[in-house]
């Protein structure tokens, strides 16, 4: 006959090391948030406030009790920032730490402040504050990072380079307009942040549980005290919704493969066998038994943050894809994933302004490498078509001869001799040689937008201006 009693020995077998107490731990462990949702502390008190402050202008609290409200939640939010604040698991989250912390100090006043609310649109206020701050600050750095690449783009508008597409040698560019290629990349991703703080700058406060409330409330009060446009236009949307933090985590993503492009080239352009560029200790490490090696770590990191921020984003559209209308429990897990991308994004445009203001370039490098690879090829097919009158696929066939026998010669197409290039076209003079060059290819290229120097400090006083 089975005992329908369990020893403590088999019930810590059941449930595990971890969990000695049984269900009540596990329960405990998979429901509390106060371990990361902390990290909201000042966005609930700076709501709370503003709730409170509402609800005595609209007589549904009293001034005494708002006073008092106030003052205990300015009394928590200097503990907190000095540390002096015990949070606690068994109270779940940071709102219920606050509340409890209210009681303790200003008593049954406390228990007003959740009048006409719910946690449901009190985390959905947090959250969106929390995220419109990061976007805030996500703008400034890259403004920074623009701003950095802004001054190499100008110091490198005449230093040519090889341009390159499938990682060969196509044609010579200029390292100043290849810096303004990354300005192009970081300037739409600041365009995405503006939009996306556009589009959260509504406040959720008083959509309460799903359905709004009963209480002659003041959502415009609220919203404008927090500093949102407007409050939200549809109670369930309001507390049922993560798009924000998507949209904040897809802008993210696309910011960190910008980065990890960048990071890739300048692991590349490190390497002996380019040697474009160099990094000083501040963001390079040693090898623990090569002494000869100085590693790119910094650019290493950038490029793998990557992969942890796009998976924070895959994380949360899982979460997200399959839950009904309205609230669900599911969307506790938002925050870590959110909190974890931006430590990451921030850390990553951090250091990538750092190595674009610290590293040095090595211009004769890049102008030896520029004219490697016949990269002025198509400055050649280009004036045949002007100047010899070829249609442009015959003055293709034309220029790829002459690079099959300069290739045979082991020269440059500029060394080749002009009785060389006549035997293949009798229609090129010795004016073809003008154009041959890296420098002469670069400067040739005036259309808008183009690597001429002239045209890269265009692009850049334009962009002086708008940043």
């Amino acid at each position: 006959m089975a005992d329908d009693t369990t020893d403590t020995k088999s019930s810590n077998q059941m449930w595990g090391g971890r969990f000695a107490s049984g269900p009540d731990a596990i329960m405990e462990e998979i429901n509390a948030s106060i371990g990361f949702d902390k990290k909201l502390f000042a966005q609930d008190i700076r709501g709370s406030i503003a709730h409170a402050t509402m609800l005595a202008h609209q007589g549904i609290i009293s001034t005494d009790d708002k006073d008092k409200i106030v003052h205990g939640l300015n009394t928590i939010l200097s503990e907190i920032e000095s540390g002096n604040f015990e949070f606690s698991r068994q109270l779940e989250d940071i709102h219920m730490n606050v509340e409890a912390r209210l009681a303790t100090l200003i008593g049954p006043a406390a228990g007003r402040l959740h009048t006409a609310r719910s946690r449901n649109d009190q985390v959905a206020l947090d959250f969106r504050l929390w995220v419109k701050e990061e976007l805030q600050k996500t703008e400034q750095m890259l403004t920074n990072l623009i701003a950095a690449f802004l001054d190499r783009a100008e110091e490198h508008a005449e230093s040519v380079m090889p341009g390159f597409t499938h990682l060969q040698t196509a044609q010579p560019v200029t390292f100043g307009h290849h810096c303004m290629a990354y300005v192009e990349m970081f300037g739409r991703d600041r365009s995405r942040v503006r939009h996306a703080i556009e589009h959260l700058d509504e406040s959720p406060i008083g959509a309460a549980a799903l359905a709004g409330t009963g209480y002659p409330i003041d959502r415009h009060m609220t919203a404008k005290a927090l500093g949102f446009r407007e409050p939200t236009r549809n109670s369930i949307d309001t507390v049922s919704d993560r798009d924000f933090a998507i949209e904040f985590l897809s802008i993210a993503a696309i910011a960190g493969m910008h980065l990890s492009r960048l990071a890739e080239e300048i692991v590349i352009w490190s390497t002996p066998q380019f040697g474009f560029v160099r990094l000083s200790d501040a963001f390079s490490t040693g090898s623990s038994i090569m002494p000869q090696k100085k590693n790119p770590d910094a650019a290493e990191l950038v490029r793998a943050k990557t992969g942890r921020i796009n998976g924070s984003l895959v994380a949360l559209l899982t979460i997200m894809k399959g839950l009904p209308l309205a609230y669900s429990k599911d969307m506790q897990e938002d925050k870590e994933q959110v909190f974890d991308a931006a430590e990451s994004l921030e850390l990553a445009i951090a250091a990538m302004t750092g190595m674009v203001r610290d590293m040095t370039v090595n211009t004769a490098r890049m102008k030896a490498a520029a004219g490697s690879g016949y990269s002025t090829a198509t400055d050649l097919a280009d004036w045949l078509v002007r100047e010899a009158g070829l249609p442009f696929r015959d003055a293709h066939h034309v220029t790829g001869r002459a690079v099959a026998l300069a290739e045979s010669k082991g020269c440059d197409l500029a060394e080749l001799p002009l009785s060389d290039l006549q035997a293949i076209h009798p229609d090129i003079t010795d004016k073809v040689y003008g154009v041959l060059t890296v420098e002469a290819s670069v400067a040739s290229r005036k259309s808008f937008g183009g690597t001429a120097p002239s045209e890269v400090r265009r692009q850049i006083a334009f962009w002086r201006a708008r940043n």
